[in-house]
C-alpha cells in the first residue's frame, strides 16, 4: 500500500522546484497521488477494509487542500501539475 523509497525519490526528483526540495506543494501532491492510486488498487481487492478507506478519504482531502492552495497562489503551476499528474480538475 505504501510507496517504495526509490519511487518516492523519483517523484521528488521529477516534481521538485529546486535541488533538495521535498516540501513544495508539487512534490507533496505527487506523493499523495501515488499513495492514493496504490490504496485505490488495494480497496478494489479488499472492499470491506473500512479503516484504509477512511485513510484514503483523508489523503484525498489533504491533496485537495494542497491543490486549492497552489491554485490560489500560482495558477500556472497548478495547471501544469494537474496536467502532468492526469487529475481532472
Amino acid at each position: 500500500m505504501s510507496i517504495t523509497p526509490e519511487r518516492k525519490a523519483a517523484l521528488i526528483e521529477e516534481y521538485s522546484t529546486k535541488p533538495g526540495d521535498t516540501g513544495s506543494p508539487e512534490v507533496q501532491v505527487a506523493i499523495l497521488t501515488e499513495r492514493i492510486s496504490n490504496l485505490t488498487e488495494h480497496l478494489k481487492v479488499h472492499g470491506k477494509d473500512f479503516h484504509s478507506r477512511r485513510g484514503l478519504l483523508v489523503m484525498v482531502g489533504q491533496r485537495r487542500q494542497l491543490l486549492d492552495y497552489l491554485k490560489r497562489k500560482e495558477v500556472g503551476r497548478y495547471e501544469s501539475l494537474i496536467r502532468s499528474l492526469g487529475l481532472r480538475r
